[in-house]
């Protein structure tokens, strides 16, 4: 099945079935439908090698994520490779595995397949020197100066958590804050410092890897008077449920648990976690369709950086007692 058998069968040219298939703007709607039905009954698969030997165009993008063993990434790669598919784009997945090394080999082997464009969520809090100038970078969930970024309002999370905790008594918090380096978990942090009007006993910055630390251990175990603990994201909030389980100190009757990602496992811990949900598929799909305009060519796109920004919800369940009724 070739592109002439389809332009037979359409009653149109050869031009106009490259010209759909390749989605330029330059057919008419009923042309469109139409030579897209034909082709779909006909079984048409469009010969992408050859179609990047003429065009240059592979089709083809990178998505970089830092972490696939945090359940918040394979959920976003899926929302990202569906929305893809849907636009005829092949996505060529790189796990940099928390580490800048593997950025960077990632990087250089979506380089060597000659991807079009990569979507990242870069490891650190500088963008990765390969993607500086040349093919299209969309970043998601970690925002950098001066790129198309697409990611979820972590300063309304913060906020609706800070007023959560007060309208359930909580005066006397602990923070389990992420990294200091990366603008997604200062964001959040600050959404809760500036909305909380209560006293934060201590706080421990932690890698969003869940990985609790000598000091966030013994944080726990002292507690410091605090009735609450506020995570940065929701493997910092399992792993803190772990450790006060394993002191002894019952959640939420003796201490409580709030994240932030809702990802699938907060629904299954017990108690169930009270976190903030991100619209994870709204976010995966927009920064697709950002790159498929980019790639276009979008007269109508800043030259660089630019926003999306998702709000987020509270997602309360039985991690937290609630103080403010005794």
């Amino acid at each position: 099945m070739t592109v002439k058998d389809v332009a037979a069968a359409a009653g149109v040219s050869v031009a106009t079935v490259s010209n759909v298939l390749n989605r330029r703007p330059n057919v008419g709607h009923a042309i469109r439908a139409k030579v897209l039905r034909i082709s779909s009954r006909l079984g048409y698969r469009p010969n992408r090698a050859a179609q990047a030997m003429r065009t240059g165009r592979t089709r083809a993008i990178g998505l970089v994520l830092p972490d696939l063993t945090n359940p918040f990434f394979p959920e976003l790669a899926q929302a990202v490779e569906s929305t893809a598919r849907g636009l005829g784009l092949a996505v060529c997945l790189v796990d940099s595995q928390g580490e800048a090394s593997g950025e960077a080999d990632g990087l250089a082997l979506l380089t060597q397949h000659a991807v079009d464009g990569i979507i990242c969520c870069p490891v650190g809090a500088r963008l990765p020197a390969q993607l500086r100038g040349g093919r299209p970078v969309v970043l998601i969930d970690r925002p950098l100066p001066g790129y198309a970024v697409v990611h979820a309002n972590y300063l309304m999370g913060g906020e609706l958590l800070a007023r959560y905790a007060l309208r359930m008594g909580h005066r006397r918090v602990g923070l389990l804050s992420g990294p200091t380096d990366i603008e997604s978990a200062r964001q959040r942090r600050a959404g809760f410092v500036g909305a909380f009007t209560g006293q934060i006993a201590w706080e421990i910055h932690l890698g969003f890897d869940g990985v609790l630390n000598a000091a966030a251990r013994a944080a726990l175990k002292q507690r410091g008077g605090a009735t609450l603990v506020v995570c940065g994201n929701d493997l910092i909030a399992i792993s803190a449920m772990r450790c006060l389980a394993e002191l002894g100190v019952g959640v939420p009757q003796d201490m409580s648990v709030m994240g932030f990602d809702n990802i699938r496992w907060t629904d299954l811990v017990m108690p169930r976690l009270t976190t903030i949900a991100q619209p994870v598929g709204h976010i995966g799909a927009r920064a697709v369709q950002l790159m498929q305009q980019r790639l276009d060519g979008a007269a109508d796109l800043p030259p660089r950086g630019g926003r999306t920004v998702f709000d987020v919800a509270l997602i309360e369940r039985e991690s937290v007692r609630n103080l403010a009724h005794k």
